[in-house]
């Protein structure tokens, strides 16, 4: 699967290839102290293989790397929701240090959404934003997604309470 984001970035499947970019980028502290525990930190060989086979293995795809100028630089995914939630999806995104604050994320955000609601019987995208990761909460707006509530203290990071801020966007609001 490749999806064309601009003249120079494209969002596709996990390949081996990206195992070097996916370590230059995912090892990052700035990237993962925003993101679940369960992304490794420090981000190893190990994990980049692993990370690819496992993709590789699914029946569906839902996750994808970030290429600019054909190097990864990120990833961006989806977690379906099931039974009574199964018309709603929630989106995750993660782009290096280095190609941040260039509106890369949120072509690739608007973009992603833009397939998904194309591609799947969904009717919501949701995404569950840290409170401190202002840059994400402002990838979402510019992307048309809608603040709808924000859950004190629902997350545990680092030692840390953290707010959760939960957006939304509707296939009648794209």
């Amino acid at each position: 699967m490749n999806i064309k984001v601009d003249n120079k970035t494209t969002i596709c499947s996990w390949q081996e290839n990206h195992i070097d970019g996916l370590l230059k980028h995912a090892n990052s502290n700035d990237i993962t102290k925003y993101l679940g525990d369960t992304f490794p930190h420090p981000y190893t060989k190990s994990d980049a293989d692993s990370w690819i086979e496992f993709n590789n293995n699914l029946e569906e795809n839902l996750n994808f790397a970030i290429l600019v100028n054909d190097n990864c630089v990120g990833g961006i995914g989806i977690i379906k929701s099931k039974d009574i939630y199964r018309k709603t999806i929630e989106i995750g995104y993660w782009i290096g240090t280095e190609f941040q604050n260039k509106g890369i994320i949120s072509k690739s955000v608007k973009r992603f959404t833009e397939y998904c609601f194309n591609s799947f019987d969904i009717h919501r995208i949701q995404a569950k934003v840290f409170s401190n990761n202002e840059a994400s909460k402002k990838v979402l707006i510019k992307c048309n997604y809608t603040e709808e509530a924000v859950l004190k203290d629902a997350i545990y990071k680092n030692d840390t309470f953290l707010d959760l801020h939960l957006f939304r966007i509707l296939k009648s609001d794209f």
